[in-house]
């Protein structure tokens, strides 16, 4: 079933990151730590063609390091300049200016050899919703610029921003029109990029139940108290509803209530530190 999602803001925003991808030098695009290759956006990749890139994994304090360590080695390899950050994190901000700085040198450089006076270093920041990029840039201006929130779609439009030695352009988070890959809708659901009225929570929730089963089973025996032998979801929910007291009147275990607490520990950490997606690599090492 592929999700579509395309509000008139996004598609405005798409047209004016190709009018203005002409003014910037380079592209920060700003990833989802814990689902790298599900929250980049590949109509915007289309729109950037040859443009210099560099990626910022956000949220690397909720992701799973083993993971991350990998994703930077991927991108890194494909010679794209990558930095996880933990927005509380100073050197993790420090980090993002060097590697941006370093970005905007060679066309400083140019500038130079063709004596017009060098300029601070444009580069356009894009990021698929509620990924952060508000919150990083108020980090690297060093005051409150950018507007933030906990839910998707609070920038709806451009602004210049003015971050040391170079010039940030703010574009608003940006989804692409249909998901042909379920699951790639799922992690982002679950990551809580798209809004949650577009998925039944209970879908999203049994995604997550069966991935930590695979990949984290520790959290499902030791956090929800469910076996791994046990594949029926809705005993599943049944057992996590009643040790997490999701009851409804009569002593019935609320399928809503239970899926909001098992995505609600997802996106605040309280599982600990979980990845929803490996580099394809890892994936088929692990699983052969």
């Amino acid at each position: 079933m592929p999700i579509q999602w395309f509000p008139g803001h996004m598609a405005k925003a798409k047209r004016e990151v190709q009018e203005k991808l002409k003014l910037v030098d380079y592209v920060i695009e700003l990833l989802d730590a814990r689902a790298p290759e599900s929250s980049q956006n590949p109509m915007l990749h289309q729109v950037l063609q040859d443009k210099p890139r560099m990626v910022v994994l956000m949220k690397k304090d909720l992701a799973d390091q083993r993971a991350t360590d990998k994703w930077i080695t991927y991108f890194s390899e494909r010679g794209i300049p990558t930095v996880a950050v933990d927005v509380q994190q100073k050197k993790d901000i420090e980090y993002v200016i060097q590697i941006a700085r370093e970005m905007g040198k060679s066309k400083l450089e140019k500038l130079k050899r063709r004596g017009i006076r060098p300029r601070p270093a444009r580069a356009m920041i894009i990021g698929i919703p509620n990924v952060g990029k508000s919150t990083l840039i108020n980090r690297l201006a060093h005051k409150k610029i950018a507007k933030t929130g906990d839910r998707p779609g609070v920038t709806t439009s451009q602004q210049w921003i003015k971050v040391k030695d170079f010039e940030l352009l703010d574009t608003p988070g940006i989804l692409w029109p249909k998901f042909e890959d379920e699951v790639v809708g799922y992690r982002l659901a679950a990551l809580g990029t798209i809004k949650d009225q577009l998925l039944p929570m209970e879908d999203i929730a049994a995604f997550v139940m069966e991935y930590l089963k695979e990949r984290y089973p520790s959290v499902v025996t030791d956090r929800f108290q469910v076996s791994l032998e046990t594949e029926d979801m809705m005993e599943i929910f049944e057992t996590i509803g009643r040790l997490r007291g999701c009851l409804e009147s009569g002593g019935v275990v609320s399928l809503e209530k239970t899926a909001d607490v098992i995505i609600r520990d997802l996106r605040t950490g309280k599982m600990g530190n979980i990845s929803l997606e490996w580099p394809q690599e890892e994936v088929e090492t692990s699983s052969s």
